[in-house]
C-alpha cells in the first residue's frame, strides 16, 4: 500500500513538473533514465537561484527526494559559477542545497541515499543539505 501511494505521489509530481521543464540536455539522456526519473519536481528558494543547467541525473535524485518524501525540496543553491572550495560541484552546475519544510533533515538524507545516481551528501547546521551527482562522499560541515 506504501509503495502504491509512493508512485501515485510520483505520478502527480511528474504531471505537474511536466509544464515546467529545466534544462535543455533531457532529450539527449532520456533513453537512460527511466521516464519517471526525467520529470523535475523541486521549487526554488528566490529567483536568483541558478537550476536551468541541472543535468538530468541531478533533476532525478531531487525527483527521487520529492517521491519518498511527499514534498518538493526547495533549492537554496544550485550553479555557482565562482564556488568558495577548489572542485565544487556546484561549480559544474551537479549539486544543489535543498531544504524541505517541515520535513526532517533526517528523512531528507534518508531518502537522498537510496537516490539512484546519487554521489555527495552533506549536512549544515542550519539544516540545508546537499545532493550532487559527483562521485560518492558523505559529510556534516557543523
Amino acid at each position: 500500500m506504501q509503495n502504491a501511494s509512493l508512485l501515485a505521489m510520483a505520478g502527480l509530481f511528474a504531471l505537474q513538473s511536466a509544464t515546467t521543464a529545466v534544462g535543455q540536455d533531457h532529450r539527449r539522456q532520456t533513453s537512460q533514465l527511466p521516464k519517471h526519473e526525467t520529470r523535475i519536481a523541486y521549487t526554488m528558494q528566490t529567483v536568483s537561484v541558478r537550476a536551468s543547467c541541472f543535468p538530468a541525473r541531478l533533476r532525478a535524485v531531487l525527483s527521487h527526494i520529492a517521491a519518498k518524501t511527499g514534498r518538493r525540496p526547495m533549492i537554496t543553491s544550485g550553479f555557482r559559477p565562482h564556488p568558495r572550495r577548489h572542485g565544487s560541484m556546484h561549480g559544474k552546475c551537479l549539486a544543489a542545497d535543498i531544504r524541505i519544510p517541515g520535513v526532517s533533515e533526517r528523512t531528507i538524507i534518508a531518502a537522498a541515499k537510496t537516490a539512484p545516481g546519487i554521489g555527495g551528501i552533506g549536512t549544515y547546521c542550519n539544516g540545508i543539505v546537499h545532493v550532487d551527482v559527483g562521485p560518492q562522499r558523505r559529510w556534516v560541515d557543523c
